[in-house]
């Protein structure tokens, strides 16, 4: 079963048999993949605020330690300018605005009775910080705080919650490192953390889970290299924009098989280095977006084999040489932005893209006898035009033809790469 679609099943497993169930304060349950402005990704989910399932009461054991929990989260809100928390009084948990609570008798959890499976309190502009008790919290499904006030670091405690699958804490005020609870986290599909204040690296780990279906971690303060495990994450949407990380693209990039990235977006940071050729590994890949770094070099011809590429962005780099036929010839394509470079020209392939209705963007290059081009000058001295780029990890040798000439891989010879690079299994 494709793992966007689990979440929707198993919010329609724990809808009450009895009474109404209340979507409201989100943006609903809904599933879809989206590319722009750096946000782009896997969308799941939204406001839940459901009324109490038939049977729930206060002599629930899983519910007595649910409103602990809540009480000691509620006393570390300072302020609650809606009033959302106003009805957080009481035992009867399943009431409270935001909480929804599933009869775990469906089958998706090990409790009995009642329990309180997901927590939605997004836009709800509250200020405060998460209390460790929530870690109490061993049924909680679906944890949502998009868009409100709430500071300091996420507890270590957060590590017990081993049935959470989706973690929304985009857009708040959020800071220290990188949660280091998250990567223990068994059930974990869903990850948001964009648009807070967390800083430093990223840790390896992160990519190995081979459950995370969505990793939104862009706009933070997050910096050193890329993870080399980058390339083995199993997540359909990889989103690292508008940070402050900086190094080479990692040259394993996609040579490990079973990639299922289809969203990429690592602009605006301060990438170096090559393209490498690992990218054309991805074949099912939609969106690549590293524009705004510091990118050297040809473009790497395995770009052909991105056969499902729709948006393109690879503007305001150094990259160099001339924009390879093979690219624009892509079928798929809906934007190609090559602004900002330095290519040399292109082929007969990139002129007729506005006849494909293809949005090609290739102002400020070094392309002769094109308006809106770099001043001569600037052209006169490429940045990192001697850089070689084209060498697969592991191999001898650069891969050009005698004559110097670049080899045109096809996606089949890259595959093999793929097999060949490729750890086996422990």
């Amino acid at each position: 079963m494709d793992r966007t679609w689990l979440l929707a099943l198993l919010l329609l497993q724990f809808m009450p048999k009895e009474e109404a169930f209340g979507v409201g304060g989100g943006a609903g349950v809904g599933i879809g993949i989206g590319g722009a402005g750096g946000g782009g990704g896997v969308w799941i989910g939204g406001g839940i605020n459901s009324p109490s399932p038939p049977g729930s009461s206060s002599s629930s054991p899983n519910l007595e330690a649910a409103y602990n929990a809540l009480q000691a989260w509620k006393t570390s809100i300072t302020e609650d300018p809606q009033g959302v928390l106003r009805n957080w009084v009481g035992p009867n948990v399943c009431s409270y605005k935001g909480i929804f609570c599933a009869d775990s008798q469906e089958g998706f959890l090990e409790s009995n009775g009642p329990v309180l499976a997901g927590i939605d309190l997004n836009r709800a502009n509250l200020l405060g910080t998460l209390a460790p008790e929530l870690s109490s919290l061993a049924d909680l499904t679906l944890f949502h705080l998009n868009s409100n006030r709430f500071s300091g670091s996420v507890p270590s405690s957060f590590a017990g919650l081993a049935s959470l699958q989706e973690l929304d804490l985009s857009n708040n005020r959020f800071s220290g490192t990188f949660p280091s609870a998250v990567l223990d986290m068994p059930s974990l599909l869903y990850l948001d953390l964009r648009y807070n204040n967390f800083s430093g690296p990223i840790p390896p780990e992160l990519f190995a889970n081979g459950k995370l279906d969505a990793i939104l971690l862009n706009n933070n303060r997050f910096d050193g290299d890329l993870p080399e495990t980058l390339g083995s994450s199993q997540a359909s949407v990889v989103n690292l924009a508008n940070n402050r990380l900086s190094g080479n693209i990692p040259a394993t990039l996609g040579l490990v098989s079973g990639n299922k990235i289809r969203e990429i977006l690592l602009l605006n940071n301060q990438l170096t280095g090559c393209i490498p050729e690992g990218i054309g590994l991805f074949s099912d890949m939609e969106v690549f977006d590293v524009s705004y770094n510091s990118l050297m070099g040809h473009l790497p011809h395995t770009v052909s084999c991105l056969t499902q590429i729709e948006v393109l962005n690879l503007g305001h780099n150094k990259l160099s040489g001339v924009l390879p036929d093979v690219v624009c010839a892509l079928k798929s394509l809906v934007n190609l932005t090559v602004a900002y470079n330095f290519f040399s020209g292109f082929s007969q392939d990139c002129t007729v893209l506005p006849f494909r209705n293809v949005g090609f963007d290739f102002v400020a290059n070094c392309i002769p006898n094109r308006q809106m081009q770099r001043p001569q000058p600037d052209c006169s001295v490429i940045p990192g035009g001697s850089l070689s780029c084209l060498r697969i990890p592991g191999a001898s040798e650069p891969l050009v033809s005698d004559g110097g000439n670049v080899i045109s891989f096809t996606c089949a010879l890259t595959a093999r790469y793929n097999k060949l690079f490729t750890p086996a299994p422990a």
